[in-house]
């Protein structure tokens, strides 16, 4: 039996989100823990799923912090390596009034961008059933030798391959390699969660074309094109469906909506044992409902890891 439900590679950093304002007009800024993949991976081990994360963080106290993080959400931390010679990655949010984001970050390099591919656990991965990465991995090397290498490991141990392309313009040095890149992403992965947004900038078309072409022309097999706060088309060969999200949201702040829409859309999936093209309709729409649902609770708190909904939090607002 395989040790982990999910291993997934990426980015662990500190997101500093605008808290206040001082006199002088600057923003009082909180640290919350963050990275798409740990975010994805927190919402998984939540809601019962076995996880191990595998990355690189500095030998500094914001490293040593997320690793302690992990280890208490229930991660598995031993595919993290711990580097003395780069810092931590540091990721800058400002929020807007309705709790959308805009980012620059403080990554040149930053040590997620400085895992080798001879780092990477090869056990780890052996051990998972599905293997899970994003395209903030692919920016730079040696992190994108080490993502690919991973890939290759998750396919010849026979996983399934999970992406969120999780798009991030000012990482990238020329858009041009950022469609590139994703677009090979897209080609390797099984399941993908992709936004609206990600789909008009890649091809200009709607969400659900998007999932279409994601199906009959990528060899996806589960794809989840989420609305922003409208909910969440998905479709596999045989079921399409949509849901819409939960009213009555407060957002404060979507750090991490869409990694734990992810993550909690990956946890029902595997609860249910199946391949995705054996989904029912129903099933497919108890996933998505579940994930919507997580996802739109998540907004009402800061942060990315540390806001993922209580089940039964989730379980309550679904039965509302």
């Amino acid at each position: 039996m395989k040790h982990y439900d999910v291993a997934a590679l990426g980015e662990l950093l500190i997101d500093f989100a605008p808290h206040s304002t001082n006199p002088a007009g600057y923003p009082v800024l909180s640290a919350n823990p963050g990275g798409a993949p740990g975010n994805f991976l927190a919402a998984l081990t939540k809601y019962g799923c076995r996880t191990a994360m595998i990355g690189k963080v500095g030998d500094d106290t914001f490293g040593r912090m997320l690793v302690k993080t992990l280890q208490e959400t229930g991660i598995d931390t031993r595919g993290i390596r711990i580097d003395p010679d780069v810092f931590t990655t540091l990721a800058f949010v400002s929020l807007d009034e309705s709790g959308n984001r805009d980012f620059s970050f403080a990554r040149k390099p930053g040590a997620d961008t400085c895992l080798k591919p001879e780092e990477v656990d090869e056990t780890m991965i052996e051990d998972a059933k599905v293997f899970h990465f994003g395209t903030l991995s692919l920016t730079d090397e040696p992190a994108a030798s080490a993502t690919r290498r991973a890939i290759e490991l998750a396919k010849a141990h026979g996983l399934l391959i999970s992406l969120d392309p999780n798009l991030r313009k000012p990482l990238w040095k020329r858009e041009e390699d950022a469609k590139a890149a994703i677009e090979w992403s897209l080609k390797q992965a099984d399941i993908i969660k992709i936004s609206d947004e990600e789909i008009a900038w890649l091809w200009g078309i709607p969400p659900e074309e998007g999932a279409e072409k994601l199906l009959k022309e990528y060899g996806a097999s589960l794809v989840y094109a989420t609305l922003g706060p409208k909910g969440c088309y998905a479709a596999t060969a045989k079921q399409r469906v949509t849901v819409q999200s939960p009213s009555g949201i407060r957002v404060v702040d979507t750090t991490g909506a869409g990694d734990i829409f992810g993550g909690s859309a990956m946890s029902q999936f595997i609860r249910l044992g199946k391949a995705p093209a054996d989904l029912t309709e129903d099933e497919l729409r108890q996933i998505v409902r579940f994930a919507c649902t997580a996802a739109s609770l998540s907004t009402q708190v800061h942060g990315g890891i540390t806001s993922v909904p209580e089940p039964a939090a989730v379980e309550g607002k679904m039965n509302e």
